[in-house]
Parts: C-alpha cells; structure tokens; sequence
C-alpha cells in the first residue's frame, strides 16, 4: 500500500511594522538574541537592587504596596519588556525582603551560593519536568545521583532511596504517609485505603512528636484522615529537647488505652529554639513500641557536613525516613529540599501507574520514572542547584559555613548572657536564639507591650529583621542565624538598637503614666 505524502505548508514571515505574535515570545532558537538582552537587562536590575539593598527591607506597609499593584491593569500588557522590568523593579525588587544582608536575622531563610542561581537560569530556561524519563533525560539521572549522596550522608545504605520535594511540610507528609501506610500493613493487612479508604483500626492510631514540632505534622495527620487528635505533643526538657522519659510514658499509657502509637516523629532543629531531640533514645522506643521513625531534619540537615557539629545528629542512620531542607541550612534557593527512606521498597506506598505517564512496561524495561517516588507530577529540575553547588563550592565548604553559623550564635548568646537587660531563654544548639529585652524590675505585661513595639519597629523601619514568638505566654525576640557572612558586630549594634528602642519605650509609657 502507497501512502501520499504530507502537504507542507509555508507562510509568510511577520511583515515589518506588524504587532509581535504568541510565537515572537516563545524561547526557541529563534529569539536567543532577544533572551540575551533582556537576561542581560534583568541582570543589571538584580545587580543595581543588590547594591541598593542598605538595609534587609523597605518597611513598606502592606496596605501601602497592595495600592501600587492594585493599579496594574493586568489586561493590558505593560508595553514592551523594559517597561515590564521597571515595573517589576517598582512593586518588587525595592520591596523584596534581602536574605543576604546581615541584617536579616528573622527566620529559616538562608543566603544562596550563587553557583545554584546559575543552575536556576539554566533549568528554568530548558524547563525540564523530572516526573519521567522521556521529559528529563539526564536530569533524572542528576537527581538520583544527588539522592544517593544524601543518603550516604545520613548513613543508609545501598538500600536506601529518596526524592526532592517542594520543602520540608511536603516531605514530613510523605513521612506520615508511609507510617500510616505501614500501620495499615500490620494492623489491617487484608486493607486497601486505595480503594477502601482508611479501616476502622485507624483511630487508634497515634503519632508521638515533641511539643516543639513543626506544624506540618498535625497537617499532615489532618490530610491523611487521623486528624489533630491523632498527633500527641509530648513535652519537652529544660533545652526544648523532647523529653525521653516523657515519651517512653506517653507509649506506654497510650498502649494501655488500647490506642496504637504508630510514628514517633524526631525534631533535629526546632523552628523557634534549633533543639535536637534525642534520636538514638527515640530509635530504641521505637523499636520498643514497634513503630516508625521519622526524623524531621528539615533545619539540622545541614549538620551532616560539619566536621564540628556532625556528632549532633548521632542516631540520624537508624530512622526509617528522613526530611531534609536544603533550602535552609546548604544556602540553596527555594525550593529544594528531600524526602529519604531508609528501605526503598516502601515507595510502593506512593507509586500509582499511569498508561501514559510511567506504564508498568517502561518499569520493566528499566527507565527511570521519578514520578513513581513523588506526590507530584509535574516537578521542576531542582536538583541542579544542589549539583552546581556542590560541584563548584563542593560539600566541605558548605559544611564549614555550618560551623561558622554556629559559632556566630554561640558569640550572640555570649553577649546576651552576660548582659543586664536581656533574659535568653535558650542555649543555641544550632543558630537559632529566643530572649527578650527585660530589665530587671519591669513586670511581663509592661515587657511584652516593650518587646512587640521593638520588634514591629524594625518592620517598619527594615533596618534590620528579626523574628518573635511567644513563650509561656509572653512575647519574646528571636535571631535565627544562617548567613556565614553575618558577623558579630553586626548583631550587636543590632542589640544596641534594641536597648534603644526598648528604653525609649519604657520612658514613654512612663511619662503617659503621670
């Protein structure tokens, strides 16, 4: 049989003078000339903002920026891209928050080495998606090889697999999602919460985690149809550090209740205080109580290459999953971070097999499929930043920035300590530090007006940013230190400004006093 061969059509190039089309703003080889200059263009604005980045924020009130982007006219284009650009500069770049300055002082957001920009540039230019073989190539293979690195950190072995995730609230999910998913094995086996949902045993089921947790883990609960009830906060000793012997009680009672503890849930690196919980004393409970363990390292991650602080995660090995935020602590732009099991085999939890997508015949022929690891589907390539970086600045410098972020606190909380006007609630095991300024003889009610009016005065300032949380009730400061480049005097004149706003606010409420 003859077939006739297709038709081939050609069209006329755009004439001069005409209005550009669709396909003019396509990234193809086409328009290299016109991605250079306006990459170019972009450039130069990131490098003027950098520059003119004197202080970590504008101070800008919200309600004062949502009038400068509530005049934009989405449905009508802006112009041209320098027109665009300006306008980004306007409503973003001069209100942006500065993570590198060393004025930022506030939360969990680190610096970016600049190798992993570069990556950001490249991926976001090929837009690769990792969920499958035939739409990554050598990506997938870039970010399996990354994934096996990070479990030979943590100390797994051959046996071991992992995926990257959006961040730690997704990971610490997927944690609860084996755990529970394991539960069902054991205690429903004949079960399918595929297709039946969850069995009737589920309500018995229990997850153990320090008071201090993060929030994602009664999210998490909530998501998987335990529900916040399901999550059991047990208390913490005197370093915010859940307390063992608490724990260990905690088991036992639920035991006795006829409740069924599923999950015991490490903290390595508290939000608010950087504590580490005892993760080899939490492995023997667990095996005790024949439970998961998964170890949210989300923070403390970065811990794992520092020749000086790497014995602070000793237990890491024996979890069975593991969170890890590299977007906090190994200076990586949001997102990247990972999800690790120390058994790949329960994957099969998450894997679901599309026709289309990653057929049970591509598996067989041994194509790679990341998708069969992950929630989700479409997934950027954020693996290259971790692999520019670790290929130009390599592992050991990462790990030294660790060990001077550290130190850095340690200096902090030395000044605070030793001076009259602060009370330090904690001991920075990481880098994080929650204290109050707090002069003697001044009750909590009068402190807490203090220290809420000092920190909102550097929100509106920006002159520098600095974090808050509550404690027992009162209102209290916090620095959370993860630029290596921050120095001391820097986070003293910081304190120095404290000392001044507080003391001018105590004169204050003084004088309407009388």
């Amino acid at each position: 049989m003859q077939h006739s061969s297709l038709a081939v059509y050609s069209y006329p190039d755009q004439q001069a003078g005409q209005a550009k089309s669709v396909n003019d703003f396509i990234f193809n080889a086409d328009n290299l000339m016109d991605y250079e200059v306006g990459a170019l263009q972009s450039l130069t604005m990131v490098h003027k903002a950098m520059r003119k980045a004197t202080r970590p924020f504008s101070g800008i009130s919200p309600q004062a920026l949502a009038r400068q982007v509530n005049q934009i006219d989405l449905a009508q284009p802006a112009g041209n891209l320098e027109a665009a650009l300006a306008e980004v500069e306007s409503v973003y770049l001069n209100n942006a928050v500065y993570f590198h300055h060393p004025g930022y002082v506030a939360h969990l957001n680190c610096p970016v080495a600049y190798p992993a920009v570069l990556a950001e540039q490249i991926l976001s230019g090929i837009n690769t998606s990792v969920d499958t073989w035939d739409q990554s190539g050598g990506a997938t293979l870039i970010e399996q090889k990354l994934i096996d690195w990070t479990s030979q950190q943590i100390g797994f072995d051959d046996n071991a697999d992992g995926i990257f995730t959006s961040g730690g609230t997704q990971s610490n999910l997927m944690g609860m999602l084996v755990a529970r998913e394991q539960a069902v094995a054991k205690h429903a086996p004949e079960h399918d919460v595929r297709y039946q949902g969850l069995p009737a045993v589920a309500r018995r089921f229990r997850i153990f985690t320090s008071a201090m947790s993060h929030f994602s883990i009664q999210k998490a609960a909530s998501l998987l149809g335990l529900g916040f009830d399901a999550v059991v906060p047990v208390p913490v000793d005197e370093q915010f550090k859940m307390d063992v012997h608490a724990l260990a009680r905690a088991l036992t009672e639920a035991s006795e209740q006829g409740l069924i503890p599923i999950c015991i849930n490490v903290t390595a690196g508290t939000t608010d205080y950087g504590s580490i919980d005892d993760i080899t004393g939490a492995h023997q409970l667990a095996q005790q109580f024949g439970c998961w363990l998964h170890v949210d390292a989300a923070y403390g991650g970065g811990l794992l290459l520092s020749d000086q602080h790497r014995h602070k995660l000793t237990g890491i090995a024996s979890a069975d999953s593991v969170t890890l935020d590299y977007h906090k602590s190994l200076m990586q732009p949001v997102s990247s971070s990972g999800f690790m099991l120390k058994d790949r085999t329960f994957f099969k939890h998450i894997t679901l097999h599309s026709d289309y997508l990653n057929p049970l015949a591509e598996k067989g022929q041994g194509y790679p499929n990341l998708v069969d690891k992950s929630l989700q589907t479409t997934r950027r390539f954020d693996a290259l930043k971790l692999w520019m970086t670790l290929r130009t600045m390599g592992a050991a410098s990462l790990g030294q920035g660790m060990d001077k972020i550290i130190a850095l606190a340690r200096q902090c909380y030395l000044v605070l300590k030793t001076s009259e006007v602060f009370e330090v609630v904690n001991e920075p095991e990481l880098s994080a530090i929650v204290f109050r300024f707090a002069p003697a003889g001044i009750d909590d009610a009068t402190l807490n007006t203090v220290n809420q009016a000092i920190r909102q005065h550097f929100l509106t300032t920006g002159e520098a940013m600095i974090a808050r949380t509550t404690l027992r009730g009162n209102h209290y400061l916090k620095f959370t230190l993860l630029n290596p480049a921050t120095r001391i005097d820097t986070l003293q004149h910081i304190l120095s400004r404290i000392i001044e706003l507080g003391d001018a606010n105590l004169a204050s409420q003084a004088e309407e006093k009388q």
